[in-house]
């Protein structure tokens, strides 16, 4: 395959893998709902996600992960093809309800410790270091139905215990932990927009809050009891990944930078200002009064600093305008608008508007006319990854940081020939910029010490099925689920090698 990287003769600076330090991670990530299938084999329970996809309209097309893309058979042929690409981590979900398939520990179901045993071994024996989500979504069903999930206190008590099994079992080889994936995707999409599993939506002002809080104290707890049982003996660290898209300023107006800054304390201050000073953002008191729920002096001190490092979930940007009254619901609290096009009308992308950039934009990417992925979403905007790394640093005193997920997908097309399918060549562009983003932040001090490609595999994208493909691994869903892989995928070969430049 032909260098796919090349220079615009504009003076800019190359960035190669040489250019990071020799011991970060570069990493490929799936989850265990979204690849694993084999829900009714190993002894596995239900999730919230087995029922809701049974129920017609959720989602794309009636699709489930019932198979997937069959991770639970195929474990060693996916850890052979990420040693061949060269990464040296895998960030995986475990499946709580594979492990205890009520849910509430009444007993460890062997079958299913030993299948992540042995995906974890396997990982290891190619010098590949697993890192390991407790929580992607996929909450026991005995749990929602019998005392509301995430909506009530005892939820806390069943994740640790949960937590504590996998830090039993796992710990002597896993070494990089996360408590819970973007714990606002579920508050917001699970109990707010009834959008994700469980479906929720009936009390959108007082549920999500709740969904939040006891999110954020279950992985205080686990955090307490790998720290306080764990740590000193095994080694390893913990964190917690959050998901956040950059909010830039629609103008350099006064109140539209403060209802930027107020987007970013309801989307990334909601779960880490707890964690690093002790209260939900005071924006977020101001707007939402007793629907947002108080911590006790107890939580307070539970949640101080719970964490080794901050994984940040980072795809997008938007423009953020202030807007008294928006049709959203999702954002009528927070009295702004998400916009796509700069005032002048030109739609945000991989440059940035000269009129507003308090942190220089990367100058010189040779990148395709490319502004928007396949989800309506997405949007594909580079220099918004750095400035969402070096507002962590600058907001958190600089705690260690790993990008845990950055990715864009393709739509699934019927008529799409394989070849086509598999020459991903803007997917490859985003990488491009993206990896550079990391680059240009850590030239600037950030402390970032790994960055995860979403996603290893094409695969189940909850409420849009299979229509949408992150992967940078082609799976035939048709044809035996066969892997093949896209240019992206060997782009990194290469990359990873040394043979492949970035130009900022």
């Amino acid at each position: 395959m032909k260098d796919l990287v090349e220079g615009d003769g504009s003076g800019g600076v190359e960035v190669s893998r040489s250019d990071f330090p020799e011991d970060f991670l570069f990493g490929v990530a799936t989850s265990a709902y979204q690849v694993e299938g084999g829900r009714r084999e190993g002894g596995r329970g239900d999730n919230i996600w087995d029922i809701f996809a049974e129920k017609q309209g959720n989602v794309h097309s009636g699709s489930n992960a019932d198979v997937a893309v069959d991770q639970y058979h195929r474990y060693k042929e996916d850890v052979e093809l990420i040693s061949k690409l060269g990464f040296k981590a895998y960030r995986f979900s475990l499946s709580w309800s594979r492990i205890f398939p009520d849910g509430f520990g009444t007993k460890v179901n062997d079958d299913g410790i030993g299948y992540y045993n042995n995906l974890i071994n396997a990982l290891l024996d190619k010098g590949i270091q697993p890192s390991v989500t407790l929580y992607h979504w996929d909450l026991p069903y005995s749990l929602d139905i019998s005392f509301g999930g995430w909506l009530n206190s005892k939820i806390v008590y069943y994740f640790s215990a949960y937590a504590e099994t996998c830090f039993e079992c796992f710990g002597d080889r896993v070494k990089h932990w996360v408590t819970i994936n973007e714990p606002l995707q579920t508050a917001v999409n699970g109990y707010q927009t009834g959008t994700f599993a469980p479906g929720r939506k009936d009390n959108p002002l007082t549920e999500p809050y709740l969904a939040a809080h006891y999110q954020l104290l279950a992985h205080a707890s686990a955090v307490d009891i790998y720290r306080k049982k764990y740590k000193a003996k095994q080694g390893g660290e913990i964190g917690i990944v959050v998901d956040c898209e950059w909010a830039e300023p629609f103008s350099s107006a006064i109140h539209d930078k403060t209802a930027a800054q107020r987007r970013l304390d309801f989307h990334l201050g909601w779960f880490l200002d707890p964690i690093f000073f002790g209260d939900y953002p005071k924006t977020m008191r101001e707007k939402l009064g007793n629907n947002l729920p108080e911590f006790s002096d107890k939580e307070k001190e539970l949640l101080h600093r719970s964490l080794d490092f901050v994984g940040i979930n980072h795809y997008t940007t938007r423009l953020i305008a202030h807007v008294p009254s928006p049709c959203d619901q999702v954002y009528q609290s927070q009295e702004l608008e998400r916009i796509v096009s700069w005032p002048g009308g030109e739609i945000i992308g991989p440059r940035v508007s000269s009129y507003y950039d308090p942190i220089p934009p990367i100058k010189t990417l040779t990148l395709s006319v490319l502004a928007q992925a396949a989800s309506e979403w997405l949007y594909v905007v580079p220099w918004g990854l750095r400035k969402v790394l070096n507002y962590v640093a600058q907001k958190y005193s600089n705690p260690t940081i790993y990008v845990t997920e950055n990715g864009m997908d393709d739509e699934d097309s019927e008529i799409t020939s394989l070849e086509q399918a598999v020459d991903d060549k803007l997917r490859v562009d985003y990488f491009k910029g993206y990896i550079a983003s990391v680059a240009q932040a850590i030239r600037d001090g950030v402390d970032i010490r790994g960055y995860f490609v979403w996603s290893l595999l094409d695969n189940f994208e909850w409420a849009q099925g299979y229509s949408k493909r992150f992967g940078i691994i082609f799976v035939d869903y048709k044809n035996g689920l066969t892997r093949y892989p896209k240019s992206s995928a060997l782009w990194f070969l290469k990359f990873l090698r040394g043979s492949s430049k970035v130009t900022i």
